[in-house]
C-alpha cells in the first residue's frame, strides 16, 4: 500500500488533535481523541484510527506535543541534582530581585527552587569572563562530585559552571564522567551558552528534569514508526526538527504544541492581511497567547514558563494553567481556577468518566454554552446533571445559585487569561486594542469575545479547523534549527571580521542536520538577528540584519526599534550582546487544504437557554458551522458549533463566515 498520507498531530494534556491530508487526492480528515498521558504513542495510534489510517499509510508525521509544557506548568518534573561552581550552588534559590507585580503591596512569594538544597552540589573550579582558567578542575574533584551525585540516586543531573560559555573545557570534562554514572546529563554550555547564570542554570535544570520524561517516549515512537515513516517534532522556536536533535534537549519541546498553533496563526494572519494579531489558544489544560506582526511569529530568547525563566529560543508565548479542564476550588474567601487540570483522565465531571471536581468545561455546560444534546466529536456525551452537581459543591459554600457560580468560574478563567494576554502584548510594545484576536483550541472560541471585550479588541477570527489548529500548524511547518551565541561586543570596539566568523560557524553547525536530511545547501534560508542594548541595560532589542554586519546600519535600526518600544533614544554607546541565527529548509509540503462550498442559507438547528449575566437566562439559537452561508450575519446571542468546537457570540456581537471557512466576529458592546 502506498504511503500517501501527511499527518499533523498535536498531543495535548486533555485531547490529541489530528489532521491528515492525502498527498494524492487532497482528501482531508480531522479528529480529536482523548490523550493518554501515560502512553503518548497510544494517543497517536488512537488518532490514526479516528481518521481511518494506520502507520502503514503514513509517509510523514509532523508531531507537536504539550507533554513538556504541561509537565512544567503542573510541576510534574523528574528529580534532579545540580552541580555548580563552588560558592554558587544557591544561585537557583536566590534568583532575581525584580517583582512580577511592581505596585502590588502584598508581594507574591517566590517560587521554590527547582532543586532542593540537599541536591545542589559544588565543584571546586573557576573560569573568568574571558575564558581563562583561574582554578583548574582536577580529576580528583571530578571523581568526588560524581560519587556525591551517584549517592543522591537521581535519574538526571544539571551542570552549570561559571563562565562555561566562554570556555567549555570544565563542563565538558565533568559531563563526560557523569554520563558514565547518571542516565541523563544536561550541560549549560550546550543548553544556553550565554551569561546570566540564574536563567542559564534554571534552563539547564528544566532540561535535565524533562529528559527522563521524554526519552522513553521518543524511543518508543521511533520503534513504532519504523523506517518508512519520516518523523519530525515541532520545536519551541516554531519549526520542525528531527527526533535525534531533541533527545538531548527536550526543553526544545516545551512550547511544541503551542508553537505549532502560533505558526498556523501566523499563516492565517498573513492570509487575511492582518498587520497585528494576537493568537489565543485555549485547550483542555493550558492557555497560550502570542503576538503576530505582519504575519510573522515573534521569537524570543528570554521567556517564562509557569513563572520560571527559560533562556532558549522560543516563540514568544505566554503559557498559563488555564483550560477547559482547569479545576475550580475554594481558597479562603475566594474561588481559584487552575493551574491543576482534570486532564483526559478522569476529565471534567460532565464527561462522566469519574471526575467530581468542577472545571471550566462544567461551568460552560451549566451556562448553556456547550450542547448536552450533541455528541462531542461523535464520542462524548456531556452530562449536565454531573456538571451541576460538581458546580453546586462550591456554589453552596458561597450561598449562590449554580449559574452564578458557573459565571464566576467563567469570569475568573477569563481574568487569568487576560493577564497572560496583557503581558505578551505589553512586552512586545503592542496596543492590544489595535489587534485582531485569533481564537483557536477546543475552548478558545467559547471565551474569545468576552476576553476581547476586556481589552477593547473589536475583531475576532475563529479559523477553519480551529479545534485542531496546532495539528494544522505541524502539518504546514518547515524544517528549521536555531542557535544564539553571546558575543558582548561594544559599538566602540567593532570587530566585523569576528562577527562574520561567528556567523559562519553557527551557519555550518545548523546546516549539518538540514543537508543530512537531503536539502541542498543553496536552498537553505537564513535569518540573522542581532540582540543589542545600551551599555548598562538589562534587556536587548532584536535587530534583523543581513551579513556582513555593518555597525552604522545596525545602530540606526536599533535606535528606531528602541524608540518604538521604549519611547526614547540616546547617543550613548551600545553593545551587541548576542547573535541569533535561524536556518530553515523548504517544507516541501505546500498542500492546499480544500475548502467546502458554503450553504446558501443557515437557520438555527435548535434554540437553547444560555446565561450571559446573573440576572436571567436568554433564549439563544444554535447554528451548525458547516451550514453558514458566506457573509451571512449572525447576531448575538448565538452559538456556532462544529464537531469539536463551540463559538459563543454573546449579545451585542455579530458573526459571519468568509469564503475560506473562517468565522469573523465583530465584538460590539455588551447588551
Amino acid at each position: 500500500m502506498a504511503r500517501s498520507w501527511k499527518v499533523g498531530i498535536d498531543i495535548g494534556g486533555t485531547f490529541t488533535d489530528v489532521i491528515a491530508v492525502n498527498a494524492e487526492d487532497g482528501a482531508v480528515r480531522t479528529a480529536k481523541v482523548q490523550s493518554r498521558s501515560s502512553d503518548p504513542v497510544a494517543s497517536i495510534a488512537s488518532a490514526y484510527r479516528a481518521v481511518d489510517i494506520d502507520w502503514a499509510d503514513v509517509a510523514d508525521l509532523m508531531h507537536g506535543t504539550t507533554m513538556a509544557t504541561n509537565a512544567i506548568v503542573e510541576d510534574r518534573l523528574a528529580p534532579v541534582a545540580l552541580i555548580a561552581t563552588e560558592g554558587f550552588r544557591d544561585t537557583l534559590e536566590i534568583g532575581r530581585q525584580n517583582r512580577r507585580e511592581l505596585y502590588r503591596l502584598e508581594v507574591t512569594p517566590k517560587l521554590p527552587p527547582l532543586v532542593p538544597a540537599t541536591h545542589r552540589l559544588e565543584v571546586t573550579e573557576r573560569i573568568d569572563a574571558e575564558g581563562r582558567v583561574l582554578t583548574p578542575l582536577t580529576d580528583t574533584e571530578i571523581e568526588r562530585v560524581t560519587k556525591a551525585t551517584e549517592d543522591l540516586g537521581v535519574p538526571a543531573v544539571a551542570v552549570a559552571l561559571q563562565q562555561c560559555f566562554a570556555n567549555t573545557e570544565h563542563e565538558a570534562r565533568l559531563g563526560r564522567r557523569l554520563q558514565t554514572a547518571v542516565p541523563y546529563v544536561a550541560l549549560s554550555h550546550r543548553i544556553s551558552p550565554e551569561p546570566r547564570e540564574f536563567e542559564r542554570t534554571n534552563t539547564t535544570v528544566l532540561n535535565a528534569a524533562l529528559m527522563p520524561l521524554t526519552a522513553g517516549y521518543l524511543d518508543k515512537l521511533e520503534q513504532t514508526a519504523g523506517d518508512s515513516t519520516n518523523l519530525h517534532l515541532f520545536h519551541s522556536a516554531g519549526g520542525m526538527s528531527s527526533i535525534e536533535a531533541v533527545k538531548d534537549r527536550p526543553l526544545a519541546l516545551a512550547l511544541s504544541g503551542p508553537a505549532a498553533g502560533v505558526a498556523a496563526a501566523g499563516r492565517i494572519a498573513e492570509e487575511l492581511g492582518l498587520t497585528q494579531a494576537i493568537g489565543f489558544d485555549m485547550g483542555g489544560t493550558t492557555t497560550d497567547t502570542c503576538v503576530v506582526i505582519d504575519g510573522k511569529v515573534q521569537i524570543g530568547g528570554n521567556q517564562r514558563l509557569a513563572e520560571r525563566p527559560v533562556r532558549q529560543l522560543m516563540v514568544a508565548v505566554e503559557s498559563i494553567g488555564a483550560g477547559g479542564g482547569s479545576i475550580a476550588r475554594v481558597q479562603g474567601q475566594a474561588i481559584r481556577v487552575g493551574p491543576d487540570s482534570a486532564g483526559a483522565d478522569p476529565g471534567p465531571a460532565c464527561y462522566g468518566f469519574g471526575g467530581e471536581r468542577p472545571t471550566v468545561a462544567d461551568a460552560n455546560l451549566v451556562l448553556g454554552y456547550l450542547n448536552s444534546e450533541r455528541l462531542l466529536g461523535d464520542s462524548i456525551r456531556l452530562d449536565p446533571q454531573l456538571a451541576l452537581a460538581a458546580t453546586r459543591k462550591i456554589a453552596n459554600a458561597f450561598n449562590v445559585s449554580d449559574q452564578e457560580m458557573a459565571l464566576g468560574i467563567y469570569r475568573i478563567a477569563n481574568a487569568n487569561m487576560a493577564r497572560a494576554l496583557r503581558r505578551v502584548a505589553v512586552e512586545r510594545g503592542i496596543d492590544a486594542r489595535a489587534c485582531t484576536l485569533i481564537a483557536f483550541g477546543g475552548a478558545g472560541p467559547m471565551h474569545a469575545v468576552a476576553l476581547a471585550r476586556e481589552f477593547g479588541i473589536a475583531h475576532v477570527v475563529v479559523p477553519k479547523f480551529s479545534s485542531v489548529f496546532s495539528a494544522l500548524g505541524c502539518l504546514m511547518a518547515e524544517l528549521s534549527y536555531a542557535e544564539q551565541h553571546a558575543i558582548q561586543m561594544p559599538s566602540t570596539a567593532w570587530q566585523a571580521d569576528g562577527i562574520e566568523r561567528l556567523c559562519r560557524q553557527m551557519y555550518d553547525r545548523l546546516a549539518l542536520p538540514l543537508t543530512a536530511a537531503g536539502h541542498a545547501p543553496d536552498s537553505l534560508l537564513a535569518q540573522h538577528i542581532a540582540l543589542i542594548r545600551y551599555a548598562g541595560q538589562s534587556d536587548t532589542v532584536e535587530v534583523p540584519f543581513t551579513p556582513p554586519a555593518d555597525r552604522d546600519t545596525l545602530s540606526a535600526e536599533f535606535k528606531a526599534r528602541h524608540k518604538q518600544l521604549y519611547g526614547f533614544v540616546t547617543d550613548e554607546p551600545w553593545e551587541l550582546e548576542t547573535l541569533r541565527l535561524t536556518l530553515s529548509a523548504p517544507a516541501g509540503n505546500e498542500i492546499k487544504v480544500p475548502t467546502e462550498a458554503m450553504a446558501s442559507a443557515a437557520t438555527p438547528s435548535v434554540d437553547s437557554t444560555c446565561w450571559f449575566d446573573s440576572n436571567t437566562p436568554i433564549a439563544t439559537p444554535r447554528y451548525d458551522r458547516t451550514s453558514l452561508a458566506i457573509e451571512q450575519k449572525i447576531k448575538g446571542p448565538a452559538i456556532i458549533e462544529d464537531q469539536w468546537s463551540t463559538t459563543v457570540v454573546p449579545p451585542g456581537a455579530t458573526a459571519w463566515a468568509d469564503a475560506t471557512g473562517h468565522i469573523h466576529i465583530d465584538t460590539g458592546k455588551p447588551v
